[in-house]
């Protein structure tokens, strides 16, 4: 049995790419009656009041209320083939508290949201996040520094300057994440970014230009730790929307033990057995049994790398 999606992870829409190109069946989907909007400010997303959120889904009339005039409305699918779209807005002043989506619901952050909708409007909420943050960022052209303007539905800006007409489209960053293995031990490592001092995590780090996955981890590991890393293989992967990158989840089988770590990117490293993380597992916070270690919760990747390696033992 296949293990269930991680968290932003499952997206239940039919992206329809084919249509972003075609203007008339665009203008087609935004007309229609079953058409809504995320809406997203602040890069929050709308959700519901209940004690059970769910995403806040807005007819297409309420659009110029909340993002204004000539919004930039992101077309993210189609759900049982009614169009979806996403549109953001920014400002001091909650929309939600007596502005245009009064009584509609409260705009929540993207991670703590996630683990308490379904898995399905998270990985929704990843797409629109990531979309909507790169547009933000995209508003001038990095080829001439004349304005953009959207197109493709969203997944192109475009130049406005004749002379140039260069055309900007998303990416996605890619990041390799893995739990380095050598016998009954995981080497684990502390962020100075981390919460606090008991959480211990994957090692991580940007894939560079011209760089394989497999490279890009061993590399890594060595650079962080001083741990020379022989055979990789894949795991998982995870869209992490903070802003647009993938996690590239790795297990990794180590060649060396002396750990060297890079102060810069660790403040600790250490060998851990399966004996002392399996206690993470049995604990509601993820602490082992005498309270000294953490790892992180189900959201991330990281904690399904640990999970799977001590259940392999």
């Amino acid at each position: 049995m296949s293990q269930p999606p991680h968290t932003f992870a499952g997206n239940p829409l039919d992206r329809a790419a084919n249509t972003r190109r075609e203007p008339e069946e665009l203008e087609r989907l935004v007309a229609a009656p079953t058409s809504r909007f995320l809406p997203l400010w602040n890069l929050r997303a709308l959700v519901t009041a209940d004690d059970t959120p769910r995403l806040s889904w807005q007819p297409l009339s309420d659009l110029d209320a909340f993002a204004g005039e000539n919004p930039d409305l992101i077309f993210l699918g189609l759900s049982n083939g009614e169009p979806r779209f996403a549109a953001g807005t920014k400002g001091e002043d909650d929309p939600s508290v007596n502005g245009c989506m009064s009584g509609r619901g409260r705009f929540e952050e993207a991670r703590p949201l996630a683990s308490d909708i379904p898995g399905g409007e998270a990985a929704v909420l990843a797409q629109a996040r990531s979309l909507i943050d790169w547009h933000d960022r995209h508003g001038f052209c990095a080829v001439c520094g004349a304005p953009t303007a959207l197109g493709e539905a969203g997944y192109m800006r475009a130049c406005q300057n004749e002379a140039c007409k260069a055309q900007h489209f998303p990416r996605t960053d890619p990041v390799v994440i893995m739990l380095v293995a050598r016998g009954d031990r995981c080497l684990l490592g502390r962020n100075k970014r981390f919460p606090t001092r008991k959480r211990y995590s994957a090692l991580a780090g940007f894939v560079e230009p011209g760089e394989s996955m497999e490279e890009a981890v061993r590399r890594e590991v060595f650079e962080e730790a001083g741990i020379v890393v022989g055979r990789v293989s894949y795991h998982s992967s995870q869209p992490w929307p903070f802003p647009s990158s993938l996690m590239i989840g790795c297990i990794a089988e180590a060649e060396s033990e002396e750990i060297r770590i890079d102060p810069n990117e660790l403040q600790d490293a250490l060998w851990l057995t399966r004996d002392e993380l399996g206690s993470c597992f049995e604990s509601p916070d993820y602490h082992s049994a005498d309270g000294q270690l953490e790892i992180p919760s189900p959201d991330a990747i990281a904690h399904h790398l640990i999970k799977s390696w001590v259940a392999s033992g």
